[in-house]
């Protein structure tokens, strides 16, 4: 018999995370799963570590470094289960995660989703507190999920059906990916919560897709100006003023956020984009404008006006 869930996990050079990750799907408290790993080109001991596993349940694809993706589009093309998950190769499941999850999901027939809580692990300086998304199922539901889904890829189980109806994941974008199917899938039905934490995302170095806060940013504005075409009648809904608030505003907010943590590579290009959308106060182009100069010119207007800022007693 098929079974319930499959579980489709991207591998790329993961050889030193797959016993933690796989470790927490053999620890499910639910059996009822297939676990497909798609190899993605890696170059370490990824396709060794996989094909040394016993267990049945495993199974492994192999394809050239296309991305993670198509990485995942290719495990759901041979997926068996009535409902999938996505776990990356350096991430983690509470042991209860498919069996809460299944739970929630199949108390409501029409429901399509269920997503829950989630934790950042090993991020510096203690940060990283547990976190549950709101209850999304609510007139204003499309909106919201428009400015961001708040639950990430492994805290979410979704029936196969829809995935497959929302054509998958779109292999032009590294970030994002996620959010802009939870946005074509989620806004389709009723989805469900479960207030609990049962998914952790494991920080463990700057190469993680996450590190790129530039291609991050640019993404899901990209990622909502195609939900946008592709759903004219939602667009019309929200009006202009309101889209410009959440795409562009958005994206300002973003740039902002990297350019007073002085990553001033991200926010040049953030502010770049927000620009030639016209958007933004007189303060904000006062902020944006020197992203048009050289690199080293803006560092240097930067620090000029570091070091003239006044102390906290008001002094120079």
């Amino acid at each position: 018999m098929p079974p319930t869930v499959s579980i489709v996990m991207p591998c790329h050079n993961a050889a030193a995370h797959l016993p933690v990750s796989v470790g927490s799907v053999l620890a499910q408290t639910c059996a009822d799963w297939e676990l497909i790993a798609v190899d993605d080109g890696s170059t370490d001991a990824t396709p060794a570590w996989l094909k040394a596993q016993t267990d049945r349940r495993i199974r492994m694809l192999s394809q050239p470094n296309r991305g993670v993706s198509a990485a995942r589009n290719a495990g759901l093309a041979v997926a068996q289960g009535r409902h999938v998950a996505f776990l990356d190769a350096d991430d983690t499941w509470s042991p209860q995660f498919l069996e809460h999850m299944l739970t929630a999901l199949e108390s409501r027939s029409d429901a399509v989703l269920a997503y829950c809580g989630w934790q950042n692990l090993g991020l510096p300086g203690g940060r990283g507190a547990p976190f549950v998304p709101p209850d999304y199922e609510n007139a204003d539901k499309a909106e919201t999920l428009f400015a961001g889904c708040r639950w990430p890829i492994h805290a979410a189980l979704v029936k196969h059906a829809a995935v497959l109806a929302a054509n998958g994941f779109d292999p032009a974008l590294k970030n994002a990916e996620d959010y802009a199917l939870w946005l074509r899938v989620a806004t389709t039905a009723p989805i469900v919560r479960v207030p609990e934490v049962l998914a952790y995302y494991h920080f463990h170095g700057s190469s993680q897709a996450s590190g790129d806060r530039a291609r991050a940013a640019l993404q899901h504005w990209q990622a909502q100006r195609d939900f946008l075409a592709a759903h004219p009648d939602f667009a019309a809904t929200l009006g202009r003023a309101r889209i410009r608030a959440l795409t562009s505003g958005e994206l300002l907010k973003r740039g902002y956020a990297c350019y007073w943590q002085r990553d001033l590579p991200a926010a040049r290009a953030i502010f770049r984009t927000v620009m030639k959308q016209g958007y933004g106060t007189l303060s904000d182009w006062k902020h944006m404008l020197p992203a048009w100069l050289p690199a080293a010119w803006h560092r240097w207007l930067i620090n000029l006006r570091d070091r003239n800022a006044p102390t906290p007693d008001g002094q120079l």
